[in-house]
């Protein structure tokens, strides 16, 4: 667990950081009165997700393996990070469906079925909370891995050759 210490902190830090992003989104009405721009408006919360892999695989490059690390050590330490958040998905997507947005669900059904998207039985199945707890936990592990791969690219550094 020591060794991981650092992908903890900042699967913490993202953890965080979504419940504020959903807090956000419900103050500016994107999951009731603006529930139609939710869909396009919070894919914008990939950015700062990059950027804490990014910060997250730099401090795990600096801190742990002291300015030098692989690809691979990068990938890892992402893909733990990845696990750890993907086991913290649930619990932030409750807190979210339960406390900071308890309406989410009834709006985007109701939203699908008024837009002629969707009929009620569909809506229903897609906006619930099981559905959403499963999307986290694998949306989680699939971006993770992906993100960590790609990052890890950027951070890699050999030992410098004298």
């Amino acid at each position: 667990m020591k060794n991981f210490r650092i992908e903890f902190k900042w699967a913490i830090i993202f953890s965080v950081f979504t419940l504020i992003w959903m807090v956000g989104e419900k103050s500016i009405g994107l999951h009731d009165e603006l529930i139609a721009k939710q869909a396009v408006y919070t894919n914008l919360i990939a950015i700062p997700y990059i950027i804490i892999f990014f910060l997250a695989i730099k401090d795990k490059r600096d801190n742990y393996y002291n300015g030098i690390m692989s690809w691979k050590q990068g990938v890892i330490s992402g893909g733990v990070l990845s696990v750890i958040i993907a086991v913290l998905a649930p619990i932030v997507q409750y807190v979210v469906s339960t406390l900071i947005s308890p309406e989410f669900f009834q709006h985007a059904i109701d939203h699908a079925v008024e837009s002629g998207r969707m009929k009620r039985d569909g809506a229903a199945s897609l906006y619930n909370l099981n559905f959403f707890l499963i999307q986290a936990i694998f949306g989680s592990l699939a971006m993770g891995v992906v993100t960590s791969a790609i990052v890890a690219a950027f951070l890699k550094k050999s030992p410098k050759n004298d």
